[in-house]
């Protein structure tokens, strides 16, 4: 009874300790002052490249706006390299095409249908989109209609820190209070958070992959965004597993990605993706642990199949998730071996073997690390993988013709020589080939 009470005074005491926790340092927020109402960053700065100021000036000489839009903007405030650059204006496909046709601008009509078209200027691409509404959806799919009005542009994207556009003078427009979730670091959807999830069921793991990007810590969601998502999963049956892997990946190679795949189960969201039932979160939570804890990087495919209870539940999750065959092999290998292998009397042995037999080095290395055992991986790593000393030619010229035995003989000799820790010479193994074959014929003659 005392524990019980205890432990229910200190539960306040936990959640504040847990809102006061060491904030890792690419989670710190310290966003820009724009004292004089724009942004002046050197990442800023460093994005107006002379391409990026010709195409704005062509846009506004004929009427048009020209902001940036999206991810970059986020990633500006965050005062974070950006890594696309995404435009938005007015004009229409047909009349961009038309504007970049009379000044001799190359460009190709990548997504006419959703007013998309990209601009190749000096080796630089750039993807420029008409504002648009969406005017019907399906959950997957949209069908839009362009607009000029900045304001519902913003409304029909999934949360609100990718929702401002940026004129390249600096001046900020935000409609739905990006800027200040991004200082408060919070995950908000833009307007009614089932709405957005409903026109396309992938921005709920959107939701996880940015709370991950953005929030300091684990547990700090808010209810009625779970809510909402709990009430929505179901929508995610009709998204395509390449989408969602996509989404999946880089949930599972960021910030607090156990507690995040936690929430998922719990919501209902792992079911309606494919993920394995009962997935165990434990060893997810293990080997994610150790990888931050040693400063390594695991693929993606390597955290995914922690999930799998099995080898073979990792193959069948591989396969229904139409995984490139690079990843399933990855996959199956470290699912197949995670479990046995090393020895503390030679903790070299199994995976030098590995090695010997065509694992490619990266493979092993990878099974290495999802075992935490990194010192070990830097010394395979360092390893020169010995090749066999004996061949097909060698066994003929002692007299062996080819045939069914001459491939089990060669493995034969393999495992005396991997047995041997790779220490008989060429000469003994032949010797004992010979041995092995006047064996058998005495036995024959019997």
């Amino acid at each position: 009874i005392i524990a019980a009470r205890t432990s229910m005074l200190l539960q306040p005491l936990r959640r504040l300790l847990c809102c006061l926790q060491v904030v890792p340092r690419r989670l710190k927020h310290n966003l820009p002052s724009m004292a004089s109402g724009k942004l002046d960053t050197p990442h800023f700065r460093a994005l107006l490249t002379p391409e990026l100021r010709k195409l704005e000036s062509l846009f506004r000489s004929n009427g048009y706006g020209f902001r940036l839009v999206g991810g970059v903007v986020r990633d500006l405030l965050l005062q974070r390299p950006a890594k696309d650059v995404d435009i938005a204006t007015e004009c229409t496909p047909d009349d961009m095409m038309a504007l970049f046709e009379q000044n001799g601008i190359r460009y190709i009509p990548t997504g006419l249908q959703h007013g998309t078209v990209t601009v190749h200027l000096n080796s630089t691409d750039y993807e420029i989109t008409t504002l648009r509404i969406d005017s019907e959806t399906d959950g997957r799919h949209a069908k839009v209609d362009f607009t000029k009005d900045w304001r519902l542009d913003a409304l029909r994207r999934d949360l609100t820190i990718n929702a401002m556009s940026l004129e390249l003078d600096g001046t900020l427009y935000d409609y739905f209070d990006g800027q200040r979730h991004l200082a408060e670091q919070r995950v908000v959807f833009v307007g009614d958070a089932r709405t957005r999830i409903r026109e396309d069921y992938l921005r709920i793991l959107r939701y996880f992959r940015f709370y991950g990007r953005i929030v300091p810590v684990a547990e700090r969601h808010d209810p009625a965004t779970l809510d909402a998502i709990r009430e929505t999963a179901g929508g995610l049956r009709g998204v395509s597993v390449e989408r969602v892997w996509v989404e999946m990946g880089k949930i599972l190679t960021g910030n607090h990605a156990p507690h995040l795949v936690r929430a998922m189960y719990h919501l209902g969201v792992a079911k309606n993706i494919g993920l394995p039932p009962n997935g165990d979160t434990a060893e997810l939570e293990k080997v994610w642990t150790a990888m931050q804890r040693h400063h390594c990087t695991l693929q993606p495919v390597t955290l995914l199949v922690t999930l799998a209870h099995t080898a073979q539940e990792a193959s069948e999750l591989s396969h229904s998730w139409k995984l490139s065959n690079n990843e399933k092999r990855l996959g199956s290998f470290v699912a197949q071996h995670r479990h046995h292998g090393y020895s503390p009397d030679t903790p070299l042995k199994f995976y030098q073997d590995l090695l010997v037999d065509g694992t490619p080095l990266t493979s092993v290395r990878e099974l290495l690390h999802y075992c935490g055992l990194d010192k070990t991986a830097e010394e395979v790593g360092e390893w020169t993988v010995p090749r066999l000393p004996v061949n097909g030619k060698d066994l003929k010229e002692v007299g062996f013709k080819a045939g069914p035995e001459f491939g089990r003989l060669l493995r034969t000799m393999r495992s005396r020589w991997k047995e041997s820790y790779f220490t008989l010479s060429r000469e003994e193994l032949l010797e004992t080939a010979v041995r092995t074959r006047e064996r058998q014929e005495t036995k024959s003659s019997n």
